[in-house]
């Protein structure tokens, strides 16, 4: 006789557990009071990294992150014109009709749980690729060179 010993629908896990982690981290950052709002600032701004973010930067960035998060990653086809940090909160506050220090919180709740997946290597690299104003966003100092 065989068995079936899978747990019933409404009990198994949508996502794998390292996404629920990192869901949990973006909730606890950001303050969020449900998971499912910080499930809806993961994708946005997870979808924005992707449209600004090339090379091996990204390849590395999606191995790196759960796979859920990868493939919201992954998805966007990169923008032929880089926005700058501030440019890419106020386009991600256009998109969703979101405040702009709504949205700004949203970013550096979610990159601060990428920054935690990645390590300060990779995230360095990340910062060099993209114009400026990002260092902020994933809570660093914008550093540049004197004249």
């Amino acid at each position: 006789m065989i068995t079936d010993v899978r747990a019933p629908l409404e009990r198994q896990q949508p996502y794998g557990t390292a996404y629920e982690q990192m869901l949990e981290k973006v909730r606890y950052e950001g303050a969020y009071p449900t998971r499912e709002r910080a499930e809806e600032a993961v994708r946005l701004v997870l979808s924005g990294l992707g449209r600004q973010l090339t090379g091996d930067e990204r390849v590395e960035l999606a191995a790196c992150l759960p796979r859920e998060a990868a493939r919201v990653l992954t998805s966007q086809i990169p923008d032929t014109q880089p926005l700058t940090g501030w440019g890419f909160v106020k386009d991600l506050a256009a998109r969703t009709g979101a405040s702009l220090a709504t949205t700004r919180w949203d970013t550096g709740s979610v990159f601060a749980a990428v920054a935690a997946h990645t390590g300060p290597g990779l995230i360095t690299r990340i910062l060099h690729q993209l114009p400026t104003g990002y260092a902020l966003l994933f809570g660093r100092a914008e550093l540049t060179p004197a004249a």
